[in-house]
């Protein structure tokens, strides 16, 4: 008995001390803030791996109508490249993905709220979060809600 009880409990703790599955979906959003705008889309395989695309102009600044533009230049290049894009593999702890190896924060998975964040790293500057809402499909305007 104790020899039983002894096995479930070493079990158990093997199981918890391994690898992290990653969530299987697909999330989208947009960005625009202090001159920079991203269109985004992330979608976890079954497999585990990755696809993300994430496309972005600095210095989008002027008229409401010329950053309108470049927001839907934006949405069209991530929905004309998004066929393009390979999965990659990341490290992933059940919260963090990561590159391979790697200790800078690509995506950050909120589970309670099935929120992702990605963290686009533009130039020498701090990751940019770009929150990210769970779809079913794909939209051609990331940007637009719902």
């Amino acid at each position: 008995m104790v020899r039983a009880l002894l096995f479930v409990v070493l079990a158990a703790a093997l199981a918890g001390c391994g690898k992290s599955q990653p969530p299987v979906g697909k999330w989208e959003g947009g960005y625009e803030g202090g001159g920079d705008l991203v269109a985004a889309r992330v979608e976890i395989l079954a497999s585990g791996q990755v696809k993300v695309m994430a496309p972005d102009i600095t210095n989008a600044i002027g008229p409401r109508e010329q950053v309108n533009r470049l927001r839907a230049q934006l949405a069209a290049d991530l929905a004309n490249g998004w066929s393009e894009v390979g999965p990659r593999s990341f490290d992933f702890d059940g919260k963090t993905f990561r590159k391979p190896g790697g200790v800078a924060p690509q995506m950050v998975w909120d589970k309670a709220t099935n929120q992702m964040t990605l963290q686009l790293y533009i130039g020498a500057r701090p990751a940019l979060p770009v929150p990210l809402r769970p779809v079913d499909g794909f939209h051609d305007n990331p940007f637009a809600s719902g």
